[in-house]
């Protein structure tokens, strides 16, 4: 019988050693989110702060601020984003690509940008189909007319194209080491304006531009592991929001939250302090124990009162009582009187002195 219960002890405990090491290896499996590693709403933000393409480019690969987190050739450095332009009538498309290696480029995202017959200009920032799924756009919103704009629609304009490549980088930048997902979100929510607005839509404006573009787009790491896409890394979900709506993730906020979320969190504390006095003071005052004593106090008090009260009754009618009072002011003036008699006899004989 103990050989049993042995046994069955033993297989127990293998079994949930083993549902245990599943578990930890499936959060494991689901950390590792790419598209997590290059926020697009930061990308709109310094788009809009931007003079100009190559301005654009530099704050993309700033290592002071660091946009960007993503590590697609995996040697621990975050990749260098370039940009390149396509013009299509009145539509610029500025590609951003991360560098990989030498000849080897992988589009992130585009930002295109549009403006209509009435000089109205549409921006929408859009990830890369095999990064972040099918339209995953963002609109921004700019408070005032980025300057920009003022490069896009002149004569004689010539689109841009970055001149770095693999090996060769411009003398503000050096690579750095790529933050843990959960510390790129962290850091990020600082870097993105939130004076502008991000609007989330499920459609492209500039159909002919893209589709133009599209036999043309760099997808050297997509070539190189297939099976990483977005549809294959997330069955079932469409693009990156979708995917966000169901995950338990910390999302980012503006400065102005992240200080009221902090504030908020001390107003909790200072409001659970309080609240525990109350109770305890609540619980104090509902003591039937010490609302006991306390009554026994009050009576006590009271009784005190009336004893005293009794006392000083008792005093009254003491002094009220008719020998007493003529025996005390008989010895009082019986102690008064002597000194008065010493005191004359005394100037009488001084008297008597002076005249003899």
């Amino acid at each position: 019988m103990k050989t049993k219960i042995i046994t069955l002890t033993l297989l127990t405990s293998l079994f949930a050693g083993q549902l245990f090491a599943q578990d930890r290896t499936t959060v494991n499996a689901t950390s590792s989110e790419i598209s997590d590693n290059l926020d697009l709403r930061a990308v709109a933000s310094i788009f809009g702060d931007a003079l100009n393409l190559d301005d654009f480019e530099r704050r993309l690969n700033d290592p002071k601020v660091q946009i960007s987190n993503l590590d697609l050739n995996q040697d621990n450095q975050v990749d260098y984003l370039r940009v390149i332009e396509s013009v299509e009538g009145n539509t610029h498309l500025i590609i951003v690509q991360s560098v990989l290696g030498r000849d080897t480029f992988q589009d992130v995202a585009t930002i295109e940008v549009e403006r209509d017959r009435n000089n109205n200009v549409q921006v929408q920032v859009v990830g890369d189909v095999y990064m972040y799924g099918d339209n995953y756009i963002y609109e921004p919103v700019y408070v005032n007319t980025p300057v920009i704009y003022n490069h896009f629609w002149v004569t004689n304009y010539r689109p841009y194209c970055s001149s770095w490549y693999w090996g060769y980088y411009p003398t503000y930048y050096y690579a750095w080491t790529p933050f843990p997902v959960f510390g790129y979100r962290n850091h990020i929510g600082l870097c993105i304006n939130f004076n502008y607005s991000y609007n989330y839509v499920n459609y492209r404006r500039c159909h002919v531009a893209y589709t133009n573009y599209y036999a043309r787009r760099a997808n050297g790491y997509e070539r190189q592991y297939p099976n990483r896409s977005f549809s294959h890394r997330n069955s079932g979900y469409a693009n990156r929001h979708e995917l966000d709506r169901t995950r338990n993730i910390r999302t980012t906020g503006t400065r102005n939250e992240i200080a009221h979320n902090s504030n908020s969190t001390r107003d909790n504390s200072l409001v659970r302090n309080n609240s525990s006095t109350r109770n305890e003071n609540t619980r104090r005052d509902d003591t039937p124990r010490n609302n006991s004593s306390t009554r026994s106090e009050v009576v006590r008090r009271d009784n005190t009162t009336r004893n005293i009260g009794s006392n000083r009754t008792e005093n009254i009618r003491r002094d009220n009582n008719p020998r007493g009072n003529s025996s005390t002011r008989a010895e009082n003036n019986g102690g008064n009187s002597s000194p008065r008699n010493e005191s004359s006899r005394t100037q009488g004989n001084s008297n008597k002195s002076r005249r003899g």
